[in-house]
């Protein structure tokens, strides 16, 4: 709610509380709760909340990256070198989620580990697998394709409200089910599935569960073993805040016999001569090639990053953020997409103005979201209204929110 300066002055202290307030409003612009927003430059030439877009890199980051480019430039590494780097990165990944170091491999993207799974499940014709319609289009795209090609049934989970549930894909899931896909977190809204309910789900009707976790992973603390996930994939450039080209899959350990390569190169344990080789049992099969070996420098740089500030400090950081949002946009009279209670660093809501209009507003105001344009099979917005995301990030502060509720506030709620 506004409040105009004639109030403050109609009081005898109208002075001192005007004091008061621009005191306060500038320990909001420049607040720093984690420490961290000094290593971030665009956080203070902008008012950056598009981390679900691309994630800005922190100063140790780019340091990692510069050194990479360096080094290149004058001896570049050896591959013993990069291969050391590579199993650190991929410790430090697996650490991050609770695996296994032989658990996790590093592909290219996201939407190429869920084609390794469906590739390798062999889905046959009368067979089915369910997924949402809060995933990334990728999901749907692989899905119905094999629906086109080998036969299977793609069921299609509709949210309620912003959300899709247990309860909602119990209804779908049967003993011909193979696969659940889901994004752990939705990029349309950030809403938050039951990862363990639909583990149990899946697994009591013989089926795996797979999700896409690029706009989980980073966000908040996840542990694949105590929500039972089979397979996870997921990309360095949004929340981890690294590079593109280098996405970390994780297959469970008791399914790696199961998910094989999709594809084979150079990358084998040990050559035995005459043109016999030893391919790798872990998730190392998955690199059959060299990787973007400077992205895994970047994203090294990225995991000690996020692991030095506390990935639970982060989630109780953005997540008190995000409900300031809430609040803010609801006394202001918009209408949420996310639902209430959904613990995450992601929320959409509906304004009036068409989406150039809207992003334009923002852009002027040199605030950074995005405007989801319905132009995909998405949940459509009420009235054909434009729907805002917002991603807080860690080194958002209360400054940030009130500034997007400035902008959100000279735009018709309806």
């Amino acid at each position: 709610m506004q409040v105009s300066r004639r109030h403050f002055l109609g009081a005898t202290s109208g002075a001192a509380t005007l004091s008061a307030l621009s005191t306060r409003t500038t320990a909001q612009a420049t607040a720093d709760p984690l420490g961290v927003r000094r290593d971030f430059p665009g956080a203070d030439e902008y008012t950056f909340l598009n981390t679900a877009y691309i994630g800005l890199v922190s100063r140790p980051v780019l340091e990692a990256g510069r050194a990479w480019l360096d080094a290149r430039a004058h001896i570049p590494p050896e591959v013993g070198a990069l291969s050391r780097k590579t199993d650190e990165v991929r410790h430090a990944f697996a650490s991050l989620i609770n695996a296994s170091d032989d658990e996790v491999g590093l592909l290219f993207s996201t939407s190429e580990g869920e084609n390794v799974v469906t590739d390798a499940l062999d889905l046959r014709q009368g067979e089915n697998v369910v997924i949402d319609d809060l995933a990334y289009p990728s999901t749907s795209i692989i899905h119905k394709r094999l629906e086109e090609t080998r036969g299977i049934e793609v069921r299609i989970v509709r949210q309620r409200d912003g959300g899709t549930y247990v309860e909602d894909f119990a209804r779908l899931v049967d003993n011909k089910t193979r696969l659940i896909s889901v994004a752990w977190v939705s990029n349309l809204n950030g809403f938050r599935h039951d990862m363990k309910g639909l583990a149990d789900l899946a697994h009591a009707h013989g089926a795996l569960l797979y999700t896409d976790a690029i706009q989980a992973v980073g966000m908040s603390p996840l542990d694949v073993r105590a929500e039972g996930i089979d397979f996870l994939c997921c990309g360095g450039y949004k929340w981890l805040m690294a590079g593109f080209g280098v996405a970390p899959f994780f297959v469970r350990r008791e399914l790696l016999d199961r998910v094989r390569p999709d594809r084979a190169g150079w990358h084998v344990e040990k050559s035995l001569g005459g043109y016999r080789y030893q391919p790798f049992t872990n998730a190392k099969k998955y690199e059959f090639a060299s990787l973007a070996f400077g992205e895994v420098y970047l994203l090294g740089a990225a995991l000690d990053y996020l692991q030095r500030v506390g990935l639970q400090r982060i989630e109780a950081h953005t997540v008190a953020l995000t409900d300031r949002l809430r609040a803010g946009l609801v006394e202001r009279g918009f209408q949420v997409f996310t639902p209430r209670g959904t613990r995450s660093s992601i929320l959409s809501f509906y304004v009036k103005p068409s989406p150039e209009a809207a992003g334009k507003a923002f852009e002027e105001a040199r605030v950074k979201i995005s405007i989801q344009r319905g132009e995909t099979d998405e949940p459509a917005g009420p009235e054909a209204r434009s729907r805002v995301r917002v991603a807080v990030s860690l080194f958002n502060n209360a400054g940030d929110i009130q500034r997007l509720l400035d902008v959100a506030e000279k735009l018709p709620v309806s």
